[in-house]
């Protein structure tokens, strides 16, 4: 009897290892934040990425006026991120942005991304965390 309660523990304990294990690509998942050009004029952004096996892919501020993103690259060697995209500035005008960023807290489920952003003629920083 006491040899199938050890038994069993061991079992349940070696099911939950693999949970521990990293969950993809880093870059996958819900990404929150926001950007601007200072402190007191952010714009919130969510991005969800994701890892097709040969690239990242991915769309901002999912919903109705959801943003299709163009173009992801990663630099492996510095975990610097550049992401681009059309969208439309607060008049409603089209408006390209580039948010190009460095990848941090790797080993942490709440990864952080930030760096700098720019859309159309404004410029300012962003920082986001994943979800």
């Amino acid at each position: 009897m006491r040899t199938r309660v050890l038994l069993l523990i061991c079992l349940l304990a070696a099911l939950g290892v693999p949970s521990l294990a990293q969950e993809g690509h880093p870059l996958t998942g819900t990404w929150s934040g926001d950007w601007g050009a200072n402190a007191s004029q952010r714009n919130h952004l969510t991005f969800v990425l994701n890892w097709d096996g040969d690239k990242v892919t991915g769309t901002m501020n999912p919903g109705p006026d959801a943003v299709t993103l163009a173009n992801i690259t990663v630099d492996y060697a510095t975990w610097t991120v550049r992401i681009e995209g059309d969208s439309k500035d607060q008049a409603g005008a089209p408006a390209h942005f580039v948010a190009e960023g460095k990848l941090d807290e790797l080993g942490s489920y709440h990864r952080t991304l930030a760096g700098t952003w720019s859309q159309g003629a404004a410029k300012g920083n962003f920082k986001m965390v994943r979800d």
